[in-house]
This record gives C-alpha cells, sequence and structure tokens, in this order.
C-alpha cells in the first residue's frame, strides 16, 4: 500500500470538545463580610472594656456619698483632696523623674549592646543572647532580696536611684534585643561607604544607623517608660520615706483595713493613667513600627 493510500484510509482525528469549565466559588473575604459580623463583636468587646473606665470617672467626678449612676453634678474635690492632701503632687513628681532617668539609662545602655551583639561575633555571644532570654523568665520579686543587700550596701535604700538602677537592670535584656535585631535590618553596606568617605565607626553609626533606629528606639524608652511609670513592687521595697515615693505606692495608701476611699482611689487612678494614655496617643505609629521590626530576624 502506498502512503497516499495509507493516507487516505486513516480516519481523521477526533477533535474533543472541552467541557465548560464551572465558577469557583470564593470564599467572602474579610472586607466582604456583612458589616454587623464586625462591629457586633468589636463593640461587645468595646462595652465590657469600656466599662470598669466608666465606674472609675464615675466614682472620681460624682460628690461623696452619691450612689446616682451619672456623674452629675460633676465635682473635683476628690482630685484635690488627692493631689494636696494625699501628696499626689509629689508621687507624681517622684515617678516622673523615674520613669524619665529609666527611659534615658534603659535606652542608651541598650543601644550600645544591642550594637555590640549585631555588628560583632564573640565567643560568648550565643552564651549570652540566651542568658538575656532565660532572664526574662525570673520574676522581679525574686530579685528583691539580693537587690535589697546590694543597695544597703551602698547606702541607696530611701533613695530614687536605687529604683532607677532597678528599673534599668530589669528592662535591658528584652530592650537589648529589640535593638539588636532591629540593628540588624539595617544594611552594613551602609556603614562601610561611611568608613570609605572618612568617618570612623562612632561617626559612621551617629550618621548613618541612628537615624534609621527611631521607630526602636522610640519602642524601647516608651516601654521602658510605662514599665517604670507602674510598677509597684521596687519602688515599696526601697523607698520608706513618704516624700520619695512613687503614684503606685501613693495609691496603696488610699487603701485601709478599715475602709477605701474609692473616691480618692478612682481619682488618683485617673491621674497615674493620664501620662500613660498620652504617651501611647503620641507614639502609637512609632510604637507598632518599632516593635514589628525589631521582631524580624532573631
Amino acid at each position: 500500500m502506498s502512503t497516499k493510500e495509507a493516507t487516505a484510509v486513516a480516519p481523521a482525528p477526533r477533535r474533543t470538545v472541552p467541557e465548560p469549565q464551572r465558577p469557583v466559588k470564593k470564599r467572602p473575604a474579610w472586607d466582604q463580610a456583612p458589616r454587623w459580623q464586625i462591629y457586633l463583636p468589636l463593640s461587645i468587646y468595646l462595652v465590657f472594656t469600656l466599662i470598669p473606665f466608666y465606674w472609675i470617672v464615675l466614682f472620681a467626678l460624682r460628690p461623696a456619698g452619691s450612689t446616682s449612676l451619672v456623674p452629675w453634678p460633676i465635682t473635683f474635690d476628690h482630685f484635690e483632696k488627692v493631689w494636696t492632701e494625699r501628696s499626689f503632687a509629689t508621687y507624681f513628681q517622684n515617678s516622673l523623674l523615674v520613669g524619665l532617668a529609666t527611659l534615658v539609662m534603659t535606652t542608651l545602655v541598650a543601644l550600645a549592646g544591642g550594637y555590640a551583639l549585631a555588628r560583632f561575633n564573640f565567643k560568648i555571644k550565643q552564651a549570652f543572647m540566651l542568658a538575656l532570654l532565660c532572664s526574662q523568665f525570673v520574676p522581679g520579686a525574686l530579685l528583691l532580696v539580693p537587690l535589697f543587700e546590694i543597695f544597703a550596701e551602698l547606702k541607696m535604700i530611701n533613695s530614687l536611684g536605687s529604683v532607677i538602677i532597678a528599673e534599668t537592670v530589669f528592662q535591658l535584656p528584652l530592650s537589648m534585643i529589640l535593638i539588636s535585631n532591629f540593628i540588624k535590618n539595617v544594611p552594613y553596606s551602609l556603614e562601610e561607604a561611611a568608613w570609605v568617605d572618612g568617618c570612623n565607626r562612632f561617626t559612621a553609626f551617629r550618621i548613618v544607623v541612628l537615624p534609621l533606629l527611631r521607630p526602636g528606639l522610640i519602642a524601647v524608652g516608651s516601654f521602658a517608660f510605662v514599665h517604670s511609670w507602674n510598677h509597684f513592687l521596687f519602688a515599696l521595697m526601697f523607698l520608706n520615706n513618704q516624700s520619695k515615693q512613687t503614684i503606685p505606692v501613693g495609691l496603696n495608701t488610699l487603701m485601709s483595713a478599715d475602709s477605701v476611699d474609692l473616691g480618692a482611689l478612682a481619682a488618683g487612678g485617673i491621674i497615674a493613667a493620664v501620662p500613660v494614655v498620652i504617651v501611647f496617643a503620641f507614639i502609637q505609629k512609632w510604637l507598632i513600627t518599632g516593635f514589628s521590626a525589631g521582631a524580624v530576624k532573631g
């Protein structure tokens, strides 16, 4: 049989008609969900969160002996009482001094230590990092006795310096880890380029690296300030004189075994919360950026 005859006899290939594809049902995205499914749980959570704050404001602003659920008529007698009679002006000044000093010392030491961990290699680096991480599992109450003995030998009991040093030491491990991880995200080539231009290591760090660390420094500093502002144990143990006490200890003096002045306690709580709220309101964007960037590398 010739090639032409074979070609003529061979059947033509069948064409398969593709079946129509069924549309794939996509799961609704979060932004396509009904609004009530988002706002309802958030509203319930917000109500349970704001009720305690409303009760604090209610007791602080309504007159003593009143049982009204609305703070009317509004009075500021409780604020005047705790600010003048209960020495909250002194407590506020001491807490502000401790918080700012802790912020500065923690930021400077963590910046130096974090740069060393990020840019230098040494034999005990991994062991040192492990020790920093393990120190976060030690509660502050276990440090009271050894710190008290050390400060007693140094004649620093009943001094704000003892609380500042204790708060700084307690904040350093986490702060150094965050700063070191943040510095690792800064390209090392930027410093090398500065060295080529004639800068030494410190100048290159100050000109090139330090401006890029602003979110991390704000995050570490704000965390140190808020923690030292609210910390109770160190101030209670190391400060005996009333003129040296801080706001958390001052709030504790408003409660006795026989009675509790709820109006004064609520007013003192609002005074203690105002600086923290102001700090977080102004640095919220920098705080989130700093913590997220510091957690990228380890």
